[in-house]
């Protein structure tokens, strides 16, 4: 009888071949090579490729868009990763692939509710989401901790100490990481006490009155008017666009959009979705960079009566790396965010789908649901806390979905990794300065027309 023999591997043997694998990759990208930004290498201007955009968008909104970006260097950096996606990619990267959140800059990581009602920390935002290096998002991470604080007059020794505090904590946690399990990475939640706990009590009793504020029965009371004894969502002017549809026309369009979002879901959701009812609908103008992005919000009511929820359908399109990483595997941008949200997070809004209207792709949300979004002002004080934070959940997020032990290999122990990143935030900090200065000469000079109202 012919004996075969099965070589056995040890965990340990195999995490040193990763982390090996990882200071390979220090050749492709050295270290030092990444706080190198030469702003000589543009082929375009930041302008031309804001204006590349603009055909994906609602011509309507374009003005508006262009206004709120104008309006500092923080928001600029907001609207502009398609500007910062281009600059990274004209430099060495490492090759070890995480799935990107693509936007991860301070203000997208926050609180909010899992499936289980637990408030947990982690990333936010991923219409830009896309497999690709890991360090990208750290590098928009940096950048946006200097422009931030300069917006909020903090210093540059702040925004040192916050920039450092983020990249430290990334790679302590990514080192951790690379000794856990699969699934011990994959369960791994950052509850709310973990950011708050570093935090001012004035902070977190702010973040205490938001949930309140956000939760089915909070938003109800701040969205929904009676009128005729039938519910409506009332919004204000300057967060909804006249879409010129009647009320019956848009509870028609909302049919519409809902049965395509109904193939998305899985079976057992299904059976909950339709125990509700399509009350009313509205065109939604949201944000910094996804102003244009065509916005619906969408009213429905349980058949109990007491249960209002609102569901949210936003546009989605290619993700602004797809140029230069290669274009994504999934067909509808709506299911590629979707996807990328569901790698990155411990837990995800159970509503998520994914669909296309006419022509467009979108993805479905809960609207709010405990959503805890903090703003720039709220963070000031609590700068490098708040960085420590987003450092970890950065990690996490990559850690599900990458190398562990690889990345942990290229960054090392020392300080060459955070220090390179941390200069090439700080220059390209200096670079979002300039092209801010560059968007508000061109509408100076008619070059783009930007406008708050009359759009």
């Amino acid at each position: 009888m012919a004996s075969s023999s099965v070589v056995r591997v040890r965990a340990s043997d195999s995490v040193t071949a990763d982390a090996r694998d990882g200071r390979r990759a220090r050749k492709r990208a050295p270290r030092r090579s990444a706080p190198l930004w030469d702003p000589g290498v543009r082929d375009m201007r930041a302008l031309d490729w804001l204006r590349a955009q603009e055909p994906v968008r609602d011509p309507e909104l374009l003005p508006l868009r262009y206004a709120r970006m104008a309006s500092s260097p923080w928001t600029y950096l907001r609207g502009a990763a398609a500007v910062m996606a281009a600059d990274l990619a004209v430099a060495p990267h490492s090759g070890l692939t995480v799935q990107m959140c693509g936007d991860a800059h301070i203000l997208n990581f926050g609180l909010w509710a899992s499936p289980e009602r637990q408030l947990l920390f982690d990333a936010r935002d991923f219409d830009e989401t896309l497999p690709g290096p890991f360090e990208w998002d750290l590098k928009r991470l940096a950048t946006s901790v200097y422009v931030l604080a300069e917006a909020e007059q903090l210093g540059g020794r702040c925004a040192g100490r916050a920039a450092a505090a983020a990249v430290d904590t990334y790679r302590e946690a990514m080192r951790r990481y690379a000794g856990l399990g699969e699934l011990d990475i994959w369960y791994d939640r950052i509850t709310a006490e973990v950011p708050l706990r570093g935090l001012t009590s004035v902070f977190a009793k702010a973040a205490a009155r938001d949930i309140e504020k956000h939760t089915h029965r909070g938003v109800a009371r701040q969205l929904i008017s009676e009128e005729g004894g039938r519910r409506h969502i009332s919004l204000d002017p300057m967060k909804r666009i006249d879409d010129g549809l009647s009320r019956e026309q848009r509870v028609q369009a909302s049919e519409q959009v809902y049965d395509t979002y109904l193939a998305s879901i899985s079976p057992h959701l299904r059976r909950l979705v339709h125990r509700f009812e399509r009350v009313d609908a509205v065109r939604q103008i949201v944000g910094v960079g996804s102003v244009g992005m065509r916005v619906w919000l969408h009213l429905l009511e349980g058949d109990s009566g007491r249960q209002p929820v609102f569901a949210q359908a936003k546009q989605a399109t290619a993700s602004v790396y797809e140029e230069f990483l290669g274009p994504s595997e999934f067909t509808n941008h709506g299911e590629r965010v979707i996807v990328g949200q569901r790698l990155m997070q411990s837990a995800s809004d159970i509503f998520l789908g994914h669909m296309r209207v006419d022509g467009y792709d979108y993805y479905v949300r809960q609207y709010r649901d405990m959503k805890i979004i903090p703003s720039g002002h709220r963070i000031a004080g609590n700068l490098p806390q708040f960085a420590v934070a987003c450092g970890h959940a950065l990690a996490k997020s990559h850690a599900r979905s990458g190398d562990p032990a690889a990345i942990a290999g290229y960054i090392g122990k020392g300080n060459a990794f955070r220090d390179g990143i941390q200069r090439y935030a700080r220059d390209y900090a200096r670079q979002t300065r300039a092209d801010h200065a560059d968007l508000r000469t061109a509408i100076a000079n008619n070059e783009v027309r930007a406008a708050e109202r009359g759009w």
